[in-house]
């Protein structure tokens, strides 16, 4: 059971009279609790199953331009007496810097919308060991597969955050997650893959049988891969492979790497550096959204931002600090995006894949290859190749590289968008990429 906002509340308020009594001229509190229940099982039979309760409180305090933070998992006030007197003593002797503040008040959040992100459901252990028990048995039944991993995480969260213009609010969060990881072989091969599902509710989760099933199909049609050789070549994304590059674009627009020079897109503010057909959202109000919040780390407001607007670049994700430091102002994206994703394409799957008469559909990339400050791509990858819209055999031991620069304004997307994570991309198409394979 997840502490109540009462008792977060109190402990943040605490702290927040005491650094100003210390000398603090601002103070942001951030107080949180997490319990965590996983139950794990390996080939059809229970491994482990774990707990955990953490209570965290993070304590910021400012001296005119001084800063500095604390934290500790130890609320109880005696702690936090010394927490918070180190933490002034520590801003006292801290270089000023102009850009540091509490955000606007005029930007902080007012109105906190019901997002449906919370479900006071309950499973047991043992209802979790009867899921992964026909999980388990579903991703076994083939013979092929010879090794099976799977697990079920429930987790409720609630923190509130205070702040000494008066901001304070919070509220619970929930997860159940579930997962499985299968290891598949034959004469020639052996291979892995997984398949997930993660819903704040816990009848949005997929059924055991579908999630085992899944990862099962997707571990047995990688066996027997073949090598090809090195070509340029449309690369076709799978879902959950195009979302990653859509999390590298996240980062290069971030205001810390755009205010410290280090991303390829800084001074790309009404550039065009996708295709007309691309749009990129960040939307944190949808209701059960895995990344949906009513405001940032700082407190303040989040609103949908159209990022990408007919491949123009609209926005960056601008925090308090570094927003200071570009002068502009905070977007709410302290912490990073919320719901973010590419809009859907205008074509099928299936048209994606008729598209070109040969190509590479990635389902798996290797290393991490993403240089935000250049720009270029390049990562190890296994697929398939497809022909004339056909799967024709699995591949392996290829590398794939580009720059993004080039790649963004390639990119088609097909009509097939869900919202299964917080970041997601319809299937993704990339003309002309490099290709190294044998």
């Amino acid at each position: 059971m997840v502490k109540d906002q009462e008792f977060l509340e109190k402990k943040a308020s605490y702290c927040l009279a005491l650094a100003k009594k210390l000398g603090a001229t601002e103070t942001s509190v951030i107080v949180n609790n997490s319990v965590s229940e996983t139950v794990n099982f390996r080939n059809n039979k229970l491994d482990e199953s774990n707990r955990s309760d953490d209570l965290g409180i993070s304590i910021t305090t400012y001296i005119g331009n001084k800063k500095s933070s604390i934290s500790s998992s130890n609320l109880i006030n005696d702690n936090l007496n010394i927490l918070i007197e180190k933490c002034v003593e520590t801003t006292k002797n801290t270089p000023e810097d102009e850009f540091n503040s509490l955000p606007d008040k005029d930007l902080l959040a007012k109105e906190i919308k019901d997002l449906d992100l919370y479900d006071d459901t309950h499973i047991e252990n043992d209802q979790k060991i009867d899921y992964l028990k026909k999980l388990e048995v579903a991703a076994s039944s083939n013979e092929k597969i010879i090794n099976t991993e799977s697990s079920f995480t429930q987790n409720k969260s609630n923190f509130i955050l205070v702040n000494s213009d008066g901001f304070c609010n919070g509220y619970k969060t929930s997860s159940f997650t579930s997962s499985s990881v299968t290891v598949a072989a034959d004469e020639k091969s052996m291979e892995r893959d997984y398949e997930y599902s993660s819903k704040c509710f816990l009848k949005d989760l997929v059924d055991a049988e579908e999630l085992g099933k899944l990862a099962a199909d997707q571990t047995i049609r990688k066996l027997s891969p073949k090598k090809i050789g090195s070509e340029k070549i449309a690369i076709i994304f799978d879902k959950r492979i195009a979302k990653g590059l859509l999390s590298t674009f996240a980062s290069a627009i971030s205001s810390s790497a755009i205010s410290r020079g280090t991303s390829f897109l800084k001074g790309k503010i009404n550039h065009k550096i996708f295709s007309d057909k691309i749009n990129v959202i960040d939307k944190p109000d949808m209701l059960k959204g895995l990344g949906s919040r009513n405001f940032d780390s700082e407190g303040v407001k989040t609103d949908t931002l159209k990022l990408v607007d007919q491949g123009i670049l609209k926005h960056y994700l601008i925090d308090t600090y570094n927003g200071k430091k570009l002068n502009l102002k905070s977007n709410g994206r302290c912490g990073g995006t919320s719901n973010l994703y590419f809009d859907n394409g205008n074509i099928s799957f299936k048209d994606l894949l008729n598209s070109s008469p040969k190509s590479l559909y990635i389902t798996e990339t290797i290393g991490h290859g993403s240089n935000i400050v250049t720009g270029d791509y390049s990562v190890g990858a296994t697929g398939f190749l497809v022909e004339n819209g056909e799967f024709k055999y699995p591949i392996n031991e290829v590398t794939i590289a580009g720059n993004f620069k080039d790649m963004f304004q390639n990119i088609y997307l097909a009509n097939d968008l869900e919202f299964k994570y917080a970041t997601n991309s319809p299937t993704m198409m990339i003309e002309g990429m490099v290709v190294a394979g044998k």
